[in-house]
């Protein structure tokens, strides 16, 4: 498939990249510098350009398959929300539908799988603004009419893909460890380019 991956050089970006070269796919990574993206591909299309413009995102989305938000500023706010609401003004204006976007486990009615130390201090003291953030681009990802897969991973950690991760599951699930390796949340990004199961649903992704 043609995609596009905003979000290119963020820790989970890249190894949505990554993966998505070895399928097959032909992937079109949209980064601020494009300096930042050091691998080489005869199937892997550089876009430089500032996300929180529509103008400049456009040319990244236009003749895409599908569309994946992988969108990261730390603690700050606004990138998350609004880079994607840019994204989705440009698949608006050239007719692409199916987007994949990356927020976070404890958005909207998943907030119950988060224990207490991610509840009030991580996401209410800490991680606030990127809390507030990622609310804030599911509200543009819901409100759109694309056919959208929310994808809420739990806290990020390193090392290889093992796809022995629990997926879908409710807001009273228990035993969760609150943890998912970057290489398992990547997959299952692209896992949805080929799965309409989760299609206009937010599935949670967590050990």
């Amino acid at each position: 498939m043609r995609i596009a991956v905003f979000g290119a050089t963020s820790t989970v970006g890249r190894l949505v990249v990554e993966q998505a070269l070895e399928q097959g796919h032909e992937v079109t990574a949209f980064t601020r510098d494009a300096a930042s993206i050091t691998q080489r591909h005869d199937r892997l299309h550089i876009v430089e350009g500032n996300v929180l413009d529509t103008n400049s995102v456009e040319p990244a989305v236009a003749g895409q398959d599908a569309v994946l938000i992988s969108l990261g500023a730390g603690r700050k706010g606004v990138i998350r929300a609004e880079g994607t609401r840019a994204v989705i003004e440009a698949m608006n204006r050239t007719g692409v539908k199916r987007l994949i976007c990356q927020t976070t486990l404890g958005v909207g009615d998943s907030e119950g799988n988060l224990n207490f130390l991610w509840k009030y201090v991580m996401f209410g003291m800490l991680l606030r603004a990127a809390y507030a953030d990622h609310v804030e681009q599911e509200e543009y990802v819901r409100a759109s009419k694309l056919d959208w897969t929310i994808v809420r991973p739990s806290a990020f950690t390193d090392g290889p893909r093992t796809e022995a991760y629990r997926r879908a599951f409710g807001a009273d699930a228990k035993g969760l460890t609150l943890k998912i390796a970057r290489a398992d949340i990547a997959a299952f990004m692209l896992e949805q380019l080929t799965d309409a199961t989760y299609t206009h649903l937010a599935p949670g992704i967590s050990n």
